[in-house]
């Protein structure tokens, strides 16, 4: 498994309340709202350390990607504007990861209703 089951079920617990699907794509898992790419989990193999992906859009890429654990997404060695990378001390505590859930869930919103 390139994820870690017990960050899954912390992603599931906040997602309960969306109709959500999952998918294993990218080499983890991504967790799909309104048939969108939200949340992902994945391992960084270069430091063998959980990581989150979130999808955050390019309006609100820059202000988050000052946050505490993020780092720009270069999945393919291309930087990818709109989707961001949280190394495991940005969303090891509980609110941590309800801030990237909801800044995921924010976009999520404005994508569905296009």
């Amino acid at each position: 498994m390139a994820y870690s089951e017990f960050h899954a079920d912390r992603v599931r617990f906040r997602l309960k309340n969306q109709s959500f699907t999952e998918k294993n794509m990218m080499g983890g898992l991504i967790f799909m709202v309104n048939d969108s790419m939200c949340v992902g989990l994945d391992r960084d193999k270069a430091k063998n350390e959980d990581r989150l992906m979130v999808r955050v859009g390019k309006l609100a890429y820059e202000e988050l990607l000052h946050q505490k654990g993020s780092r720009v997404m270069d999945f393919t060695g291309t930087v990818m504007r709109g989707f961001l990378f949280i190394e495991a001390a940005g969303f090891d505590s509980e609110e941590d990861l309800d801030f990237w859930v909801e800044k995921a869930l924010e976009f999520n919103r404005i994508l569905s209703e296009n």
